[in-house]
């Protein structure tokens, strides 16, 4: 029996969500969390050599024999044809453009990199010793002293563009042994991979702030049964950047799991090992939430890293393609056999994942965004404060979070849940609320958090990734050399050490609690509550944390809300959306309602926030529904029930049939100092000449006389009704010229 009040419940929920799954590749109706959505960017232009991703620029670049073809890959996914610049005949390993897009960076062969200004057309070329070294790729930066990265076998040169000669000056040359490397370009961190394993890690963040090197460190990796020592290949290692914070994912193939790295200036903790089921997976960053995908399984597994389990925040699930034809759907066919009607399929071998968030099948040529569905995450959940803690830290569609929050609100009350949860639910919405207003944030996209002074500086840089090499007459490369990072992710399964491996960076709002200081842009340091502990295991195989470190932080900035708005729910918003539509369905039951009211208010009290005047007046109106007249009398007195004209007014109706309610009105009237609306209200009751002393005392002028005189002829008192009169010819000098007063003057002389 419980289960299917359980069952009723959920499914009541997922209607009041709203929550109509759209059909995708896997069974129809079935739940998913994460899906991409049709159509996909078509790229599949003839005669092209590859894709290439650009995630500085966001561009997805399409080289052919003698022009580069790119589209800028900005929300929503372009759908017109690509932008085109001409360049000389020749192989391309990779292709990136300039910060300010006015030179083009193309890797010839692992010896050469040719740049070629936009404007001119002039180019120059940059060679290593063919002998000795090996050009793995580069990288373009903002750092102020230099302006392009070139990163060899043989170390790191830091070279300076000079735009009048169209010449690159050699700054600095740093030297070490580099087997591969990874570089993002919103975290702006470099990691360089040496050693037997290629475990040992030496790292550099070029910013707008300038260089920080952080410590050498090596990754862990579990031992075979042979004890044979495995290399670690670029593709098992992803950095990510999530809520503002860079971390680096290992993938233990061994032991199957992915270790997490928190990087900090001065030490480098390991904070948790995620499982993954699968040798074979992919990693991508959908708004602070990293997406885990098992290939094999073709499901994806969510993670939160802001929450201290590390829980998934669900079970494995597909992942759907949304928007395609009815007729598309392949519901009778297993998930691994499925092959819809846009060309592709999911997980299939050309499937390459992008910085953050992106997707590109390169065999078919199309390029895929990544999504939550958060009204099936909210759906499948039956925590109403847990997955509303969730939702409020969701940044991407700050409509479509409140909408599902207050539905979430407004069902638990309907459901009738345990006051216990609807009140913690409102603890989640009312403090959610009063953290942006204490941020400035009170109206949507009106607070910038303190994203700029979460990075150590600047923008940030990222190799652009070769997604398919096709024909290119670029030289094959060794294991020991990267080929992809400067330009590769086209076949990285078969290279192990290939590849600047796909980072995830996703610059965003810090709600860390794990950090004491964040440097911005220029270098000041902002203090931040220190929260996070890593286990004991953990921490003797790391570097502990000093209590002066500084975590390394990411580089891009993002408006709090970053589609014009904020996920954050006002007192206001909640009347109205939730208390105002549940009202009339609660009738039946103005005690649980009532209860809830008392929470939201200790709610709104706790958060320092004010409830809306009608709240109050609901809540005056239930417990008058209830005869509960005395609660009335005690919450007023009290200040529980807020003073205002509408309450007021509201006890004086609810008083027609409990007179001292409605004198709790007439004292709440003369308290707030609205003498109009108490004259008003004397005059109802009928006792005029109290009200003309109190009109004469505060002066209030607006009542009409002929409502006093009306009183006074009622009352059949020629006395009282001089004295009105008298106090009107008095009070305003014109009344004596208005009809009234011979009207009323006339009056007076036949009663007497």
């Amino acid at each position: 029996m419980h289960a299917d009040r359980v069952y009723h419940s959920r499914l009541r929920r997922q209607r009041m969500l709203g929550n109509q799954m759209q059909g995708g590749l896997g069974t129809p109706g079935a739940l998913s969390h994460a899906y991409v959505q049709h159509p996909p960017l078509r790229c599949d232009i003839p005669d092209t050599r590859g894709l290439f991703y650009d995630d500085a620029n966001k561009f997805l670049i399409a080289p052919t024999a003698d022009r580069i073809l790119y589209w800028k890959i900005a929300p929503p996914i372009p759908s017109g044809p690509p932008n085109s610049d001409p360049v000389n005949e020749g192989p391309v390993l990779s292709v990136r453009y300039s910060l300010d897009h006015k030179v083009i960076g193309i890797q010839r062969s692992r010896h050469e990199i040719e740049f070629r200004n936009r404007e001119t057309g002039e180019t120059c070329s940059k060679k290593c010793r063919a002998d000795s070294e090996t050009i793995l790729g580069f990288f373009w930066t903002d750092c102020p002293t230099c302006d392009v990265i070139l990163v060899k076998t043989s170390g790191l040169d830091l070279l300076s563009y000079e735009s009048q000669s169209h010449a690159f000056r050699l700054v600095e040359s740093k030297k070490f042994n580099v087997s591969w490397y990874l570089y993002t370009h919103e975290s702006r961190l470099i990691l360089l991979a040496s050693g037997m394993q290629c475990t040992i890690f030496t790292g550099y963040q070029f910013s707008a702030g300038g260089i920080v090197k952080i410590p050498k460190f090596e990754m862990m990796m579990s031992k075979t049964e042979a004890n044979n020592k495995p290399v670690l290949a670029a593709d098992d290692v992803h950095i990510v950047t999530v809520y503002g914070r860079i971390y680096c994912l290992q993938l233990d193939r061994v032991s199957m799991s992915l270790n997490l790295y928190r990087f900090y200036r001065d030490a480098i903790v390991q904070q948790c090992a995620l499982p993954t089921y699968s040798s074979r997976i992919a990693v991508s960053a959908v708004d602070n939430i990293i997406m885990v995908h098992q290939i094999d399984a073709k499901v994806v597994i969510l993670y939160d890293v802001s929450l201290d389990s590390y829980a998934p925040v669900s079970a494995p699930l597909p992942l759907l393609v949304r928007g395609l034809p009815s007729n598309s759907r392949q519901g009778s066919e297993t998930a691994d056999s499925q092959y819809s009607t846009y060309g592709g399929t999911i997980y299939g071998d050309g499937w390459n994942f992008l910085i953050p968030d992106l997707i590109c099948d390169a065999e078919n040529g199309l390029l895929w965004r990544l999504h939550l569905d958060l009204e099936a995450i909210a759906a499948s959940s039956s925590d109403a404060p847990l997955i509303l803690e969730f939702l409020q830290r969701r940044k991407s569609d700050p409509s479509m979070v409140k909408m599902i929050c207050l539905a979430i609100v407004r069902t638990i009350i309907l459901e009738r849940r345990p006051v216990t949860t609807v009140a913690k639910a409102m603890d989640v919405v009312l403090d959610s609320y009063s953290r942006l207003m204490k941020m400035g944030g009170g109206l949507p996209g009106v607070r910038q958090i303190h994203e700029q002074s979460q990075r150590l500086g600047g923008q940030l840089v990222e190799d652009s990734h070769v997604i398919s090499q096709g024909t290119s007459p670029g030289p094959t490369v060794s294991p020991s050399v990267n080929p992809d990072q400067a330009g590769g992710i086209a076949n990285r399964s078969a290279q192990g050490n290939s590849g600047v491996d796909h980072g995830i960076d996703r610059a965003t709002l810090n709600t860390s609690s794990d950090s004491d200081e964040i440097t911005n842009v220029s270098g000041v340091t902002s203090q931040v509550t220190s929260g996070y502990q890593t286990s004991d295991a953990i921490n003797k195989r790391q570097q502990v944390v000093g209590e002066d470190s500084r975590p390394l932080s990411s580089g891009t900035t993002m408006q709090y809300g970053q589609h014009a708005g904020s996920v954050a729910i006002s007192p206001i918003e909640m009347f109205q959306s939730v208390f105002a539509l549940v009202e009339d369905e609660m009738m039946g039951d103005p005690a649980y309602l009532t209860a809830v009211i008392m929470e939201f208010l200790r709610s709104a009290s706790k958060a320092g926030l004010k409830a809306p005047p009608n709240l109050y007046v609901m809540m005056a109106t239930l417990l008058a529904r209830s005869n509960r007249y005395s609660e009335i009398q005690l919450f007023v007195s009290n200040k529980i029930l807020e003073p205002s004209k509408e309450l007021a007014m509201q006890l004086m109706e609810l008083g027609q049939q409990h007179s001292p309610t409605r004198k709790l009105g007439l004292d709440m009237l003369r308290e707030r100092s609205l003498h109009h609306d108490y004259v008003a209200a004397l005059l109802q009751d009928g006792y005029y000449l109290e009200a003309l002393r109190h009109a004469r005392k505060y002066k209030v002028i607006t009542v009409q006389p002929t409502l006093f005189l009306e009183k006074a002829v009622a009352s059949n008192s020629a006395q009282n009704l001089a004295t009105v009169l008298s106090f009107f010819c008095e009070f305003t000098p014109s009344f004596k010229t208005t009809s009234d007063f011979g009207r009323y003057r006339h009056i007076l002389s036949e009663m007497v």
